[in-house]
């Protein structure tokens, strides 16, 4: 999918939506318009409305620009992705905050929003962290004379200052349980209680040690999405909630029309004394029984059934759709078989407790384990009616609710209707709660809970890949910000590969100038590789070396044998476009933009080096703000000079901006799995790194710098080839000498052949 620059907005619409922003200060008006350009494109009419009122709230505050701008800046993408609800929620917690001896605090709470959005996921999760917030300042504000807070909490500050390290290591359970300890604790030692919430006292590292356990959703965010593609052709929206933090509530994974609702951390679960599940498998085994139930799974009328019968009919319909599962991925049944729990069979009181679930999960385990062991008749009778009719074909999720109420029937006591239930062990905890099974005719107590039910639509077109997260060097503070970056990969649409011969044709001189320069690198010789122990025939120099050794008695050299290799090249090669809105730009001189020069040689490139055997792959890219980097694929390292590949070349568009840094580094990751002793990655940009929300010139600079230096690190050897003639004012900070300017850009089909030459012979 390719971005397209939108047409700036008209004056009259911008004034518009100016007026009713209630704040004048002069640094807004050189944001606005982009701001509200991108409010536009992700917020509904209402959502508009909110953000602009939420921004004239955090105006009226008085605490200056700095949290306006932030507040306008970030938001759109924050609602976006968690719901246009938190819009007022984040405008309120601020107007709140500026009515406590807390306000030098809020732009710190602004700027830690964007983290927690993209770390928290869900707009349930980021009212806890708001709780969490709200806790830590409202407990630890003091009172000069007890009745009035005067003096501004001395650890808000410092938590929020160091709130992206605690997202990005701690749940958010574990956040509220670290922070509790501290409030707890340092509450009336505002010296002891800045260190606590610096991370700088040894107590508030191993509380950090203590909470930091399990498998964090977010961490793990692309794999399980990648997961459901591959193996499901889904790709439902992914909202984690949080599990242990509120003790009254007890939530179940489940999906609608929304997403699917999956716990932000899972714990690795020990099954047996010598195994463990692991938290990510623990997320694989949900996400494969949800996925089932989405492909197989038929709504019921729920007004036809009974509450104890609507429960049989989910267990029997959990275990068909994991049946049907498990004939596509056999490898389920482990996986499945170690997380269900295993009752015992008499350990349920049948005179004084329900035992409804007790029976259900007995039967649960009895299908989906032949060696379950269970004597109970009924149990027993059940499983192998289940087997019988799953064997006869995928069955119906209509039989497996009259295959349910045929076993409440006649398994039914009245003590069933015992206010004390029997629990241990019938909490089946990778499976969702079943709400998408049913559609309620008429209003009652059950639907009340539910949310709407989801679209039948089972198979999703997939027409990108889950984003990647990458960090962004920030040289002020001398570290990095974490998953700072997001980056969205998708293979580039296709336009007319006849394009691209006519290209080919109208440098046909230059090309076949090019074969005859290329042919020359071509390996055409052996070489010898001596002092072999074994090889294809004997080295006389080193023979004869030997035998005298051995008869003057000295230790001889066993390396007496030479064999021959081809003299091969081996490099691998990617080339990285930047694919920003300058290159629709014509440079003075010329009669074709950069796009079109850029197209001519990269495709003379791309031709000549198929002839020359090279691993060669192209990638494009730009970006719209750190939360939006697009990088396109043009040719793989697998794919071969075609009609495909130069459809895609003659498709390229420019849009957007430049920030290199984290497309470079995704560069590095495919060129890494590269089996070559060399690898070669060739920048080809007209301008220096930079982006729309990036103020400091520096920093996008520097992080570049940064990129390059981790791509040495790994072998990787990055060479910049641009066409902006005042790079010399920061190319050579990124690129060191390994950089070449071309002045006239008319010459880049020749430039770049050549300089692929001599950077590889």
């Amino acid at each position: 999918m390719i971005i397209k620059p939108t047409a700036p907005l008209a004056d009259h619409v911008v004034s518009i939506y100016r007026g009713e922003l209630r704040c004048n200060f002069e640094q807004i008006d050189d944001i606005f318009d982009g701001c509200l350009e991108e409010a536009l494109d992700v917020l509904s009419e209402q959502g508009i409305k909110d953000y602009l009122e939420g921004a004239s709230l955090v105006c009226m505050i008085g605490r200056g620009v700095e949290p306006v701008l932030v507040f306008l800046a970030e938001i759109p993408q924050i609602a976006n992705k968690l719901g246009e609800s938190v819009i007022n929620d984040i405008a309120q917690a601020v107007w709140k905050m500026s009515r406590s001896p807390n306000g030098n605090a809020i732009p710190a709470f602004v700027q830690s929003m964007p983290e927690a959005a993209r770390r928290l996921g869900s707009a349930k999760q980021l009212q806890h962290y708001l709780e969490v917030v709200f806790h830590l300042m409202e407990a630890t504000t003091g009172s000069i004379h007890g009745f009035h807070t005067t003096i501004p909490s001395p650890g808000l500050p410092a938590f929020l200052e160091k709130s992206s390290f605690l997202l990005n290591n701690l749940s958010i359970e574990g956040i509220k349980n670290w922070v509790d300890y501290g409030v707890a604790n340092y509450k009336d030692h505002p010296g002891n209680q800045i260190e606590y919430f610096s991370l700088a006292s040894p107590d508030s590292k191993a509380v950090i040690q203590r909470e930091r356990h399990g498998t964090l959703f977010v961490d793990h965010e692309r794999t399980l999405g990648l997961y459901l593609q591959a193996l499901w052709k889904i790709k439902p929206l992914l909202v984690p909630f949080s599990q242990g933090f509120d003790e009254t509530e007890h939530v179940r994974p489940y999906y609608d029309v929304r997403g699917l609702r999956v716990p932000d951390v899972y714990d690795d679960k020990a099954v047996t004394n010598d195994q463990s599940i692991s938290g990510l498998q623990r997320y694989f085994a949900l996400l494969s029984h949800v996925a089932a139930h989405r492909k197989w799974t038929q709504q019921l009328v729920a007004d036809n059934y009974s509450p104890f019968q609507r429960y049989g009919i989910e267990t029997l319909e959990d275990c068909r759709v994991e049946y049907l599962a498990m004939q596509r991925y056999p490898g389920l049944r482990v996986l499945w078989t170690a997380l269900h729990p295993v009752p015992e069979e008499n350990d349920c009181d049948m005179q004084n407790e329900s035992c409804i679930r007790h029976r259900m999960t007995m039967l649960s385990r009895a299908i989906l384990d032949p060696q379950h062991g269970y004597r109970n008749e009924d149990i027993n009778e059940f499983a192998a009616r289940f087997h019988e009719i799953m064997q006869a074909g995928k069955a119906s999720t209509k039989e497996m609710a009259q295959l349910a109420v045929s076993f409440i029937v006649r398994t039914r006591r009245q003590e069933d209707q015992a206010a004390k239930m029997y629990f241990k062990d019938t909490e089946i905890k990778y499976r969702d709660d079943n709400r998408h099974l049913w559609v309620y005719i008429e209003e009652g107590d059950d639907e009340e809970q539910f949310d709407e039910h989801r679209d039948q639509d089972d198979e999703q077109e997939i027409d990108a890949l889950p984003p990647r997260h990458y960090p962004e060097w920030d040289y002020n503070n001398q570290a990095y910000r974490p998953d700072w970056v997001s980056l969205y990969e998708s293979l580039h649409p296709s336009g007319n590969a006849s394009d691209i011969d006519a290209l080919l044709a109208k440098h046909s001189a230059l090309a076949n100038r090019l074969k005859q320069l290329f042919d020359l690198l071509k390996p055409q010789n052996y070489v010898r590789v001596r002092y072999q122990e074994e090889g294809s025939e004997l080295d006389l120099d080193v023979a004869l070396r030997s035998l005298i050794d051995f008869k003057a008695g000295s230790q001889p050299d066993p390396r007496i044998n030479m064999s021959h290799r081809h003299n091969d090249r081996d490099i691998s090669v990617y080339l990285l476009l930047d694919l920003s809105a300058s290159l629709a730009e014509i440079p003075a001189g010329c009669t074709q933009t950069i796009l079109e020069l850029s197209q001519e040689a990269v495709s003379l490139l791309g031709w000549a080096i198929e002839g020359l055997g090279d691993p060669f792959a192209i990638a494009g890219f730009f970006s719209n703000t750190r939360h939006e980097v697009r990088y396109q694929h043009l040719k793989g390292f697998s794919e071969h000079w075609g009609d495909e590949v130069k459809a895609r070349l003659a498709a390229m568009d420019a849009g957007f901006s430049t920030r290199m840094g984290a497309a470079m580094r995704h560069a590095g990751h495919y060129l890494e799995q590269q089996k070559t002793d060399k690898k070669l990655l060739l920048v080809l940009t007209d301008g220096e790194p930079a982006d729309i929300d990036v103020k400091d010139e520096r920093l996008l600079i520097e992080d570049t710098r940064k990129a390059v230096m981790e791509l040495d690190q790994q072998g990787i050897y990055s060479y910049c080839i641009t066409l902006d003639a005042n790079a010399d004012n920061y190319v050579s900070d990124i690129f060191d000498t390994r950089y070449t300017v071309i002045d006239h850009v008319d010459r880049l089909p020749q430039k770049l052949p050549e300089l692929f030459i001599s950077l590889t012979q």
